[in-house]
């Protein structure tokens, strides 16, 4: 679905483009072209793309989370940008907990170097 999507957008010349989780069902290395291929894509649209494989959020330029408060009120939904020097966290949480070890954290700095 993504290569017939990115040959599409390339046709139309569309501005911008929103993929939510089109990664599903996916993982390991066809998670890593996938990102490769959003990436490319970006550089001619912007791209948004909702995801929770840290292989293809490690190839975005800017990160953002969203999250849900509870609270008296109900449930309200937050979205909190992500400043570089957080990204190594962010990423290492997306591939091990909220608490990564040092393995998640080697990992989360390899696929951001990618």
């Amino acid at each position: 679905m993504l290569i017939i999507k990115s040959l599409i957008a390339a046709k139309k010349s569309l501005p911008t483009i929103i993929f939510d989780e089109i990664d599903t069902g996916v993982s390991g290395e066809i998670a890593n072209r996938m990102g490769h291929i959003m990436k490319s894509m970006s550089g001619n649209m912007q791209l948004i793309a909702i995801t929770h494989l840290p292989q293809i959020a490690a190839k975005g330029q800017n990160h953002f989370i969203v999250y849900k408060e509870h609270n008296d009120t109900g449930a309200h939904t937050r979205i909190k940008p992500i400043a570089d020097i957080e990204r190594v966290n962010v990423i290492a949480q997306m591939l091990s907990t909220d608490n990564p070890g040092e393995a998640a954290i080697a990992n989360a700095k390899e696929l951001l170097s990618n």
